[in-house]
């Protein structure tokens, strides 16, 4: 007697059935069901013509969505507590959260607003009206025209006063718990390592140009629709693009996003044209950026295309501002009321523009206000978030209200959830261990090592040289190719061959058949012939990996001064590895690797080197560390 588990895979749902057989050949159904997703006619279509986009893939979209907001209140609930105990909140809005039960969350059916308080009437008023009254005043010096028709200067704009304000004055508590919440509603895109390009000699600024000549060119050849259109700019700059009608871009003056490559001298690199005898052309790349109306007019589809473009444009703005993301919303609302805030004059920018405000503005405010400063009640704070959690909460003991605003509560990341029970288990090496709580001894299997780790590049490295043969071409009396002679033992005599093979190896990324044949082993083509006379037991026009992690350790220490001859030895290149694996944050790399330099003695320019480096990728191998020492020394 068996059971038979049926599966039945479909594009939009799944049928199961489990029979069980007995020895009589009767079958019986123990179970069965399906799991139908519901799909319309169209998107099976689709589905079925080889496009990915599902009613499945909207779903994960919809959850995503979903936990952002789930988190986004986690922080408010929190951020409620603490403010609570500090009594920053304003009464009216303190009173209608939770913090007996469901702490820090709104009572049932409601959700007060902090900055609108119901009066007597009936009628809700802005709680903070002096500070809107102190902006009143600014906009009637910049924009009297504004009252002269009867305009309104509306109260949200009150928020971007108080960010400016708080900077250099003192602002009310209730003031600075508005600003905490906003700042926890709108704190930025904040990026991985490796998630961005690597631009470690690049420089990218905004520039107005203006086109002083506009030359029609051919038909694009990919596009017969499009037709390249050259440009050139008054500081005699080209620029070329292609069109379905010609732009009105003569005599105009346009914003592009200008991006620039530099040598080791700090000098632009040169980028020379084979087919002319000129000196050639900087290495610059010019990017136009739309305007605001133009944004708007576009799709979604096509705004997401230029989003980088824009996230780079407002950044570099408000840097070239020399002031906050506050300050500079402000100032631009100052000199012009009409423009719109979200969605045109600040879109989606790095997490570090909000954080670094934030962090001024509490420390200008600690001078103002005692409770930013008062260690025991920042401890009563950190006893109510984390009361069971006494390993977090002494971590933090000695920190201040500063650290615990900025990140541990809003702009707190979480940390990617380890995904280490995927990685296979070694078929070699186990552990075994005492269980503390039967005391029965248990054995444990050990997972396999990552394959950029400096052990596994060095096996592997040793399996390559192992396996590999040198076989000379023979050719018959014709002149054609008949047979082939391992003649290994001509160019690898002795141990000490190998080992002088493998060094040279060790110090390169990637190795090719006839890099390896005529720069090593100094094998030469022979007159009125293609292919060298030799050729390897490999796949003869693959690039197979050597120490890939040694060779671009290698690459960067060249450029850092002062570093030892020797530096780069097994237990250093393991530490700098390790360090470079387990560190994801951009911010916490930068750390790591200074106490890096410090412990070995190098200089600050070792950081600037490193600091961008790739991400290894998340492969591993088919044995685990401890087999791989066992291994090398037999290798």
């Amino acid at each position: 007697m068996k059971k038979i588990l049926g599966l039945d895979l479909g594009t939009n749902s799944i049928g199961w059935a489990l029979v069980n057989d007995n020895a009589n050949n009767k079958m019986e159904i123990l179970g069965n069901g399906s799991r139908i997703i519901p799909m319309s006619q169209d998107i099976l279509g689709k589905f079925d013509s080889g496009n990915s986009i599902s009613q499945t893939a909207e779903r994960t979209g919809y959850r995503g969505v979903r936990r952002l907001r789930e988190r986004h209140l986690l922080r408010r609930e929190r951020l409620h507590r603490v403010l609570h105990i500090m009594n920053f909140l304003p009464k009216h809005y303190d009173k209608y959260i939770d913090f007996d039960n469901k702490l820090g969350k709104f009572l049932s059916d409601t959700e007060p607003k902090l900055v609108w308080k119901e009066n007597e009437t009936g009628n809700f008023d802005f709680v903070f009206k002096t500070s809107f009254n102190e902006m009143v005043e600014e906009f009637k010096i910049t924009q009297p025209q504004l009252f002269d028709e009867n305009k309104l200067v509306p109260y949200d704009w009150t928020i971007y006063y108080l960010r400016k304000k708080a900077l250099q004055h003192k602002i009310e508590k209730e003031e600075l718990a508005w600003l905490l919440l906003n700042f926890n509603q709108k704190r930025g895109y904040y990026q991985l390592r490796g998630e961005d390009d690597e631009k470690t000699d690049t420089k990218e600024y905004c520039a107005l140009l203006k086109i002083v000549a506009v030359e029609k060119g051919e038909r694009d050849k990919k596009n017969d629709k499009k037709t390249w259109y050259k440009f050139t700019f008054e500081n005699a700059w080209e620029y070329s693009a292609t069109f379905t009608s010609e732009p009105s871009w003569l005599n105009t003056d346009r914003e592009f996003l200008i991006t620039e490559e530099y040598d080791e001298d700090g000098k632009i690199k040169i980028v020379k044209d084979k087919k002319s005898d000129s000196t050639g052309k900087a290495k610059r790349r010019i990017t136009p950026l739309p305007s605001f109306d133009e944004i708007n007019l576009m799709s979604k589809k096509d705004q997401d295309k230029i989003y980088k473009k824009i996230k780079a444009r407002t950044e570099i703005t408000i840097q070239n501002s020399a002031s906050t993301v506050g300050t500079y919303i402000y100032n631009t609302l100052l000199q012009n009321p009409t423009q719109k805030i979200n969605g045109k004059l600040v879109r989606t920018i790095e997490r570090k523009f909000y954080k670094q405000e934030l962090k001024a503005i509490l420390e200008k405010q600690k001078e103002f206000h005692s409770e930013l400063n008062d260690v025991e009640l920042y401890h009563t704070c950190l006893n109510e978030l984390y009361g069971n959690n006494e390993a977090h909460r002494n971590s933090n003991a000695n920190r201040d209200f500063t650290y615990l605003f900025l990140n541990d509560i809003i702009f707190y990341q979480r940390p990617l959830k380890s995904k280490k029970s995927l990685i296979s288990n070694c078929k070699y090496e186990t552990r075994t261990f005492i269980n503390k709580e039967t005391g029965e001894k248990q054995i444990d299997s050990i997972k396999c090592i990552a394959k950029s780790h400096p052990l596994y590049q060095e096996l592997r490295l040793w399996k390559f040289i192992q396996d590999l043969k040198i076989i000379e071409r023979e050719k018959d009396i014709n002149g054609k190719l008949n047979t082939d002679v391992d003649v290994t033992n001509e160019f690898l005599q002795t141990e000490d061959d190998y080992v002088e093979l493998f060094d040279w190896l060790n110090k390169t990324k990637e190795i090719k058949q006839d890099t390896l044949l005529s720069s090593y082993f100094k094998i030469k083509k022979k007159k009125g012939e293609d292919k060298l006379s030799h050729r390897w037991n490999y796949v003869e026009d693959k690039e197979y990996p050597c120490n890939e992690t040694r060779a671009q350790f290698l690459n960067r220490l060249s450029k850092v001064s002062n570093v030892p001859e020797n530096f780069l030895d097994k237990e250093t290149e393991i530490q700098l590895w390790h360090l470079l694996y387990s560190v994801e944050d951009k911010l916490e790399i930068e750390k790591a690797l200074k106490s890096f330099a410090v412990k070995n003695h190098l200089g600050d320019d070792f950081v600037d080197v490193f600091k961008k480096f790739p991400p290894f990728k998340k492969e591993y191998g088919a044995y685990s560390e401890k087999a791989i020492k066992k291994f090398l020394p037999l290798m």
